[in-house]
C-alpha cells in the first residue's frame, strides 16, 4: 500500500468525528504502558487458505501491543472471497485487566448514518420520500424558508450547506462535566437553521451532523413511528443484529463491553485518563447512537452491499459520489476511496467518546473489514496510529 493510499485511509479514520473535534492537543496522551501481560490476540481463523486472503501475520502485529498510549483494546473482523480472520486484544478494562471480550458491544458512532441512509432510501423506494423532493415539503415546521431549496439526497450526501448546531461547552472537559444532558433534535435543527447557510446546497460537500439529524426527523414525520423503531423494524430484526439497538436517552451500553477511556490534559501540563463508558449520545442521535458489535456490522455490511437492504436501483445512491462537486467522496452514508492499486474502498469510520469504529469493503465484498478500536482519544484530529495499523493490514495484498 503507497503513501497516497495511506494519507486517504488516515483521512477516512478521522473523518467520523468532524463533528465534534477535541481541542486538547495532539501531544496529551495517557501514561499507560506500552504493553501488559494480559494482552492477547486471539489466533487467526483463515476460512480458506487461499493466497488472496488476509495477512494474517501483519493483522496480528497490528494488534500487539495494547492496551498502550493509544488504545487499550481491539476488536477486529476481516473477510471476503480469500478468507476470513477474527482477532482482538488488549483489555476489557484497565482495573481489572481480564482480556477484551471479543464479542463485545461498543459504540459505533456516525456509523449509524448507514443505517439512517438506508431507511431513507427504503422509504423512497415505496414512493413514501422523493430524494430530488425538498425537505421543507416534509418538514415545513422545522426547515425556514432560507434552507427551502434543500432536497433529501443532499442530506445524505452531505451536500445541504446547512451549518451545525450549537454544540454546549468549548473542550473535553465541558462536554465530560454534560455527558448525561439530553438533547432534543428538534433544537438541534433549529439552531443551526437559525444560521447563515455555509455554501449553496448542491454546490459544497461538508461533512456534519445535522443533516442526518434532520434526515431522522424526516422519517419521523413520514411515518408517523420512531426513528429508533423503524431502524429496529426496517434493518436490525430482519438481519437478526441482535447486539444491535438504539439506547435513546440511556447513557449506558446494555449487555457485555469493554470499557472505553479519554485521555484528559490537565493545568499543569500532565494528562489524566478517564472512563469514558458512560456517556450519552442524544447529542448525535440519528447520525452517532448506534450501539453494536463487530459481529453484526459485518452483517450488515454485507447484507447491504448484496442488495438486502436497500433494493434495486436506490442502492446505487450508497455508491455514487455527487457529480460536479469539488473534492466529494460521500455518498448516501458511505463515502469513497480508491487504493494504490486501483481497489476501491466504500466504508464508513465512527467516533464517540472512548470507541473508533469503521466498516469497510470493496463493492463485490472481495475484502471487508469491521473493527472496534478503544481509542483514548477517539474524536482527537490526528489518526490513531491502532487504526491505522489495522486498516493497512486488512487490505494489504
Amino acid at each position: 500500500m503507497n503513501a497516497h493510499t495511506r494519507t486517504l485511509l488516515a483521512a477516512a479514520l478521522v473523518l467520523g468525528t468532524a463533528a465534534g473535534p477535541l481541542t486538547s492537543p495532539a501531544a496529551a496522551r495517557s501514561p499507560l504502558p506500552a504493553a501488559d501481560p494480559v494482552s492477547r490476540v486471539s489466533p487467526a481463523s483463515p476460512v480458506s487458505p487461499a493466497p488472496a486472503g488476509p495477512d494474517a501475520g501483519a493483522l496480528r502485529a497490528a494488534l500487539t501491543g495494547l492496551p498502550g498510549t493509544h488504545a487499550t483494546a481491539a476488536l477486529v473482523r476481516v473477510g471476503g472471497t480469500g478468507g476470513s480472520w477474527r482477532g482482538s486484544a488488549g483489555v476489557h478494562d484497565l482495573r481489572g485487566g481480564r482480556p477484551a471480550d471479543p464479542d463485545a458491544r461498543f459504540r459505533a458512532g456516525s456509523v449509524t448514518k448507514v443505517f439512517t441512509a438506508a431507511v431513507v432510501l427504503q422509504l423512497a423506494g415505496e414512493g413514501r420520500v422523493r430524494l430530488d423532493g425538498y425537505v421543507r415539503e416534509y418538514l415545513p415546521d422545522l426547515i425556514p424558508a432560507a434552507f427551502g431549496r434543500v432536497t433529501v439526497r443532499q442530506l445524505l450526501d452531505h451536500t445541504h450547506g446547512m451549518p451545525n448546531a450549537d454544540a454546549p461547552g468549548g473542550d473535553v472537559h465541558d462536554w465530560y462535566a454534560r455527558r448525561f444532558d439530553v438533547h432534543d433534535p428538534r433544537a438541534a435543527v433549529a439552531s443551526a437553521t437559525a444560521k447563515e447557510r455555509v455554501a449553496p446546497p448542491g454546490e459544497v460537500q461538508r461533512y456534519g451532523n445535522i443533516g442526518y439529524t434532520v434526515a431522522g426527523l424526516l422519517i419521523e414525520r413520514v411515518t408517523g413511528d420512531t426513528y429508533e423503531n423503524q431502524v429496529t423494524r426496517r434493518i436490525l430484526r430482519p438481519l437478526g443484529l441482535r447486539g444491535t439497538y438504539l439506547p435513546g436517552a440511556s447513557p449506558r451500553i446494555r449487555g457485555p463491553h469493554n470499557h472505553g477511556y479519554q485521555v484528559f490534559p490537565m493545568p499543569d501540563g500532565s494528562t489524566e485518563l478517564r472512563d469514558a463508558t458512560v456517556w450519552g449520545v442524544t447529542d448525535t442521535w440519528a447520525a452517532g447512537a448506534l450501539i453494536s458489535t463487530t459481529a453484526d456490522l459485518e452483517r450488515f455490511m454485507r447484507a447491504l452491499f448484496r442488495g438486502e437492504v436497500v433494493r434495486g436501483p436506490l442502492l446505487e445512491e450508497m455508491f455514487t459520489v455527487p457529480a460536479g462537486v469539488p473534492g466529494a467522496t460521500m455518498s448516501a452514508g458511505l463515502q469513497r476511496y480508491e487504493v494504490g492499486d486501483g481497489r476501491v474502498l466504500w466504508l464508513k469510520s465512527g467516533a464517540r467518546w472512548g470507541y473508533s469504529t469503521m466498516i469497510a469493503a470493496t463493492r463485490d465484498l472481495s475484502r471487508t473489514l469491521v473493527y472496534s478500536v478503544n481509542s483514548t482519544d477517539a474524536k482527537g484530529k490526528e489518526g490513531n496510529p491502532v487504526t491505522e495499523r489495522i486498516t493497512r493490514a486488512a487490505f494489504a495484498r
